[in-house]
């Protein structure tokens, strides 16, 4: 890669024929997939694991036991079996099993994604990668980088911090170093081992709540520029709204045992009072407003969250069903979510103009339009 004046960028590989952020170039989604790690957790058994765990040691289990019923969760997924919840495990031991599971993880993703949008590895300029659950440096994707094909010369940019936001901003960040240069094939990776972070030493609500509602998944997508695909989404504009003050929303403490989550319970107040204004900041400022969403595409982070955002974008109870249905067989799985979210939509054939959207630390709101053209009849 080389850098040519004040704003141009040449990848290995592609044309050079556009300024960085060139409007006029367009950004297609070619391919989305979605993993989940091997061991399937039904919420039942994750509830009968929790009281083993806190039930005598935690004096208001029993009071707050039923998050796991009200949590709208049939099951999840993790990266280990639920017997290593059992017991203790300190931040050297997560993190080895972060960078282990997580690299295979990604290693499944990347390849799924390529093969569905039938490219090869040494097509790929730019690879974005994104996890706030764990910390590995080499980098997960450095780490893919000797697992597959990869170009040595490729484009790496990993993305650590934006939490359950993360999947809407990453798919942003992708969509703009894709319309950076026409040519360019970029790969979006996005794992999330929130199990990782359950803490048997915390006896906190807080600690309780996300045992109840976190799992691990992982999805990748192929966005590309240049020529437009009429078959293939294409990503428009995005953007986000960071609230000040409001650090101790969501988060982590990282201590010598790990990672132990902030999850405050003004999460969904905030929805109702505060996301509305900066939602239609967001759509205003582009010259739109809400009714020219066809579909939200909402990250679903919990029950009260999803019911929320209904209000907002004017549909009854249970009407964001994509939603529900992605919370309910993997729970909330934090920036993935909302790729499964849109991988559901787009095989339901979901069709018009999609507005991703989720919200993360900081406090923020991720947006990203998706457009979708309209299945045609065959012949």
């Amino acid at each position: 890669m080389e850098t040519i004046g004040m704003n141009l960028i040449r990848f290995p590989g592609a044309t050079m024929t556009a300024p960085a952020g060139n409007p006029h170039v367009t950004a297609t989604l070619r391919s989305l997939v979605t993993v989940v790690p091997p061991h399937h957790i039904p919420q039942s058994v994750a509830k009968e694991r929790a009281r083993e765990v806190f039930g005598s040691r935690m004096p208001f289990f029993d009071q707050l036991e039923q998050v796991f019923d009200n949590a709208a969760i049939d099951a999840r997924y993790s990266c280990l079996p639920v017997e290593w919840f059992l017991g203790p495990a300190d931040f050297e031991e997560k993190t080895r099993l972060y960078q282990e599971h997580a690299t295979a993880l990604a290693f499944t993703a990347a390849n799924r994604a390529l093969d569905r949008a039938e490219l090869k590895a040494e097509d790929i300029d730019v690879i974005v990668f994104v996890s706030s659950t764990g910390i590995s440096t080499p980098s997960i994707d450095a780490r893919l980088m000797n697992l597959i094909p990869f170009r040595s010369d490729v484009m790496r940019l990993p993305v650590f911090g934006l939490g359950c936001a993360g999947g809407v901003l990453g798919m942003t960040r992708t969509a703009q170093m894709a319309r950076s240069q026409p040519g360019l094939n970029c790969l979006l990776i996005v794992v999330e081992l929130s199990s990782l972070a359950f803490r048997y030493d915390r006896l906190t609500k807080s600690n309780l709540v996300a045992s109840a509602l976190f799992g691990d998944g992982a999805a990748a997508a192929i966005v590309t520029s240049g020529a437009e695909d009429s078959t293939s989404p294409t990503l428009g504009i995005g953007g986000e709204h960071c609230w000040p003050d409001t650090l101790d929303v969501m988060g982590w403490n990282i201590d010598a045992q790990g990672f132990d989550v902030i999850f405050q319970q003004s999460i969904p107040q905030i929805i109702a009072d505060d996301y509305p204004a900066a939602l239609d900041g967001f759509l205003d400022r582009h010259g739109l407003e809400r009714a020219d969403i066809d579909r939200p595409c909402c990250h679903p982070g919990g029950a009260k969250v999803t019911d929320e955002l209904e209000k907002v974008f004017g549909y009854p109870k249970f009407g964001l069903d994509a939603e529900r249905r992605v919370l309910a067989a993997y729970g909330n799985m934090s920036a993935p979510t909302v790729l499964f979210v849109l991988d559901d939509l787009l095989r339901s054939g979901a069709s018009g103009t999609l507005l991703m959207s989720s919200l993360g630390p900081g406090f923020t709101a991720g947006f990203q339009m998706v457009t979708v053209a309209e299945p045609q009849p065959a012949p």
